[in-house]
């Protein structure tokens, strides 16, 4: 079994992507160039998001429509847009539903706050399967946010794992995994039909 050549990045690298003096905060992925690749920061470090397979864009749309189905008028149900959890943190959930508050970019905003998430949905990549299933779901329960779901590929059939924040310990835990319907009550009512999330 060979490796896959890297792919080719700009020799000498372009001025924006080098960090600034004080390190990437949050707010610097707005002033990234157009042509930047699309980016979340994790502890301050620049991660550029991989191409997506059809399983994890199939998904990603049909459970969005779903929950976006569900959701009362109040919430808002959004891909690919970031969540600013501290000035270090800055993940990009693949859906995530939100009660917006106002603000001032309006509809021109680039990332949401903790305290107007209601539910983040990861769907497990291969390349990123250590920060879906670890280290961003730590950093969603530490910035209080409530629910979480992590999406497996199992087979080529999606696998739901509903996780709600335990307020005693900030941590969160395990209330189901589903691979038929998602019945739920919290954070609204819904009963999603899992095996409808990809086309066979």
């Amino acid at each position: 079994m060979t490796a896959e050549p890297l792919p080719e990045w700009p020799d000498p690298l372009p001025d924006w992507f080098r960090p600034p003096p004080e390190g990437w905060t949050a707010d610097h992925l707005d002033e990234l160039p157009p042509g930047a690749p699309r980016m979340e920061l994790i502890d301050g470090a620049l991660i550029v998001m991989s191409p997506q397979t059809d399983f994890h864009s199939e998904v990603m749309r049909r459970l969005a429509n779903a929950l976006d189905d569900a959701a009362p008028d109040s919430l808002r149900v959004q891909i690919a847009m970031t969540v600013k959890l501290d000035p270090r943190q800055r993940p990009e959930p693949d859906i995530v539903v939100v009660q917006p508050q106002p603000n001032p970019a309006g509809k021109r905003r680039t990332y949401y706050l903790p305290d107007e998430v209601v539910l983040v949905v990861e769907i497990v990549s291969e390349e990123s399967a250590e920060r879906d299933r670890e280290t961003k779901p730590l950093k969603y329960a530490k910035a209080g946010i409530k629910h979480f779901w992590r999406v497996e590929d199992e087979d080529g059939r999606p696998v739901v794992h509903v996780f709600e924040l335990e307020e005693a310990t900030g941590s969160y835990v395990a209330t189901g995994i589903y691979r038929d319907r998602v019945p739920v009550e919290v954070p609204f009512a819904m009963d999603i039909d899992v095996k409808r999330l990809v086309r066979l």
